[in-house]
């Protein structure tokens, strides 16, 4: 799959932009605070309907306008078709061929995107939140019913949180109305979690031998899901539930005196293990970006194999923050089968065949040129 072409419309520090790109690596070179990586988010934007960068959907919205919107023509599977993201004060409205969804799970997963930037090799040694947020993104894009699943999970948890305050400030002794959203609850952390389990032996099948492949064969990459439950990774989501149950059971008085859920998949996390040692305790910077980029590379690979096209890569000012030999990695990977944005300050230094065969693209106060 890949774009065709790129419309924007009050979107950041683009007043308009109609760009058509190539089916390769197109590099995007200009000086910060330019416009590289709001186009970047454009593109993200339009395969997931929100930014990487911000939860306020006011921030993109150019000053002074009601509305912004970014629209894509995707070619996938030799059919060529537009999608639309329109946001705007009084919401958002996705369109797939025109036509408007009113589910994200209808529009999610069209277009399948990878993205690479500088924060994502803190997927490693940053918080568990963002390792959780890898998965959900990665399998809402491959399982578009997982979204459902995730949205539903996210609202009767916030409920529950609310009503553990209440109780925690003895506001309410009732604990009907608790029991009625742990069931609620339930239903949807089983379903995660049995996604999340199924989705990690998918991504350990690509990532282990990616990352035995750049570090030379010298690193045996593990990866470990912690949940906060004691359940085996083959459990059906029947099992699941049941555990879940009896740890809510067990964790009812002190879910009430802490006044939050403590259980669920919203406690999660992934762990990665380097020769048998914790890359995010033990592991030198190198190793972990070692492991950042062959899950990054895994992701393509994992798309591919379950969608049946290579998805759209995103390098965000990435390529400086790698070395020459993860570089060359990461290029020679993507070289001819993968369309790629790379945006950057500066292709010197950059020695390889893969961008001298790109179409680059200069950007300087939110206009583009070739």
């Amino acid at each position: 799959m890949h774009i065709e072409q790129l419309q924007l419309k009050h979107f950041r520090n683009y007043e308009s932009l109609d760009i058509s790109f190539a089916d390769k690596v197109n590099v995007i070179i200009g000086e910060n605070a330019q416009g590289k990586t709001n186009l970047m988010e454009a593109i993200h934007l339009l395969a997931f309907t929100k930014s990487h960068r911000t939860s306020k959907e006011r921030e993109l919205i150019q000053w002074d306008t009601e509305f912004a919107k970014i629209e894509g023509r995707l070619l996938k599977r030799n059919r060529s078709f537009p999608l639309e993201v329109i946001i705007s004060s009084k919401g958002k409205k996705a369109k797939l061929n025109r036509m408007e969804q009113r589910r994200l799970s209808d529009y999610i997963g069209t277009l399948n995107v990878v993205m690479f930037a500088p924060e994502d090799l803190s997927l490693v040694k940053g918080p568990p939140q963002i390792r959780r947020r890898f998965i959900d993104m990665e399998l809402g894009q491959i399982q578009p019913r997982y979204i459902y699943h995730l949205a539903q999970y996210q609202r009767i948890l916030r409920q529950r949180n609310h009503l553990l305050k209440q109780l925690q400030r003895r506001r309410s002794d009732d604990k009907t109305m608790l029991h009625v959203l742990t069931e609620q609850l339930l239903e949807h952390a089983a379903t995660i979690l049995e996604r999340r389990f199924l989705f990690l032996e998918l991504l350990r099948k690509w990532a282990i031998p990616i990352h035995f492949e750049i570090s030379r064969g010298l690193e045996q990459l593990e990866i470990r899901y912690a949940p906060t439950i004691e359940v085996l990774e083959d459990a059906n989501a029947e099992k699941i539930e049941m555990m879940y149950l009896q740890k809510f059971h067990e964790l009812e008085e002190k879910e009430i005196e802490r006044g939050t859920t403590l259980v669920g998949p919203h406690r999660d996390d992934l762990l990665f293990f380097v020769n048998q040692k914790n890359v995010q305790t033990y592991g030198s910077q190198g190793q972990q970006r070692t492991t950042a980029l062959s899950l990054k590379l895994a992701e393509i690979e994992l798309i591919h194999n379950e969608v049946g096209e290579y998805p759209v890569l995103l390098l965000d000012d990435v390529l400086s923050e790698l070395d020459d030999y993860r570089q060359s990695h990461l290029l020679d990977t993507i070289q001819g089968k993968v369309q790629t944005f790379v945006s950057t300050t500066s292709v010197d230094g950059i020695d390889h065949e893969t961008l001298k065969q790109a179409e680059l693209y200069r950007v300087r106060d939110g206009k583009i040129e070739l």
